[in-house]
């Protein structure tokens, strides 16, 4: 899995194609590599702390340059050029997308070779309509699974916000792209997870987040959600 996250190139300029140059040399890195793989582009954009967000902290519009409008524009993009093929086929798809074609084929990366993962908050933060996760949606076209990001923080998860997330693309796989307890020991959440592995069919991804030793999200010092993740998550790996 692999997560894309611009800082110093606006949605904007990604789906006018100055980005071309970073998707051609993953797309040869992705050719090379011959397994399957997960791309996150722009992972939690409605978070005010990605510099591809539509708005800042206090809620103010970032501008044209950085509006859900683009962004969904330079999504489309990056699932055109990464799912690959001829040029004069991912031309036809840009051009009904008006968006500037390229001058190069691409080697093909079908799913499920190759899945693109969409993946929000389940809230915006800040917590507008236009900073809701719908708002940044390219489509269905364009998306392979739809992914959340969940965590225990302070003594609570937004499960009414996954699970929004989960019914409003019925289509669509799901995953949970991270996910993990915030310097917390909550073997509670780590059940309810399992709770939400079980009952959801379409779950494909459950992925604990950054396991580093002594980081927030350690498992190690945290031994009775350990025990409830080997226990109840490790099998469903199996």
């Amino acid at each position: 899995m692999v997560a894309l996250v611009p800082s110093t190139i606006s949605p904007l300029a990604i789906a006018r194609g100055r980005g071309d140059g970073y998707l051609f040399a993953l797309s040869d890195a992705i050719t090379r590599w011959g397994g399957s793989i997960y791309i996150r582009p722009m992972p939690e954009m409605n978070g005010h702390w990605n510099a591809y967000c539509a708005y800042t902290k206090g809620g103010r519009s970032k501008g044209g340059a950085y509006s859900t409008a683009s962004f969904r524009k330079a999504f489309a993009r990056i699932f055109v050029l990464l799912h690959g093929g001829p040029a004069a086929t991912m031309n036809a798809e840009l051009a009904r997308l008006k968006l500037p074609p390229v001058a190069r084929d691409l080697a093909a990366h079908p799913s499920p070779q190759l899945k693109l993962m969409w993946n929000p908050q389940g809230y915006g933060s800040p917590d507008l309509p236009g900073n809701s996760a719908a708002a940044y949606y390219p489509g269905d076209s364009y998306v392979d699974i739809v992914a959340n990001d969940l965590y225990y923080i302070r003594g609570k998860a937004e499960w009414v916000a996954a699970e929004r997330l989960y019914r409003a693309h019925p289509g669509k796989p799901y995953a949970f792209a991270e996910w993990g307890l915030w310097g917390l020991d909550a073997p509670s959440f780590v059940e309810q997870m399992a709770r939400f592995a079980r009952t959801h069919a379409r779950l494909e991804v459950l992925s604990y987040f950054h396991g580093t030793r002594g980081s927030p999200w350690d498992l190690t010092n945290k031994p009775r959600s350990r025990a409830a993740y080997r226990r109840l998550i490790t099998p469903l790996g199996r």
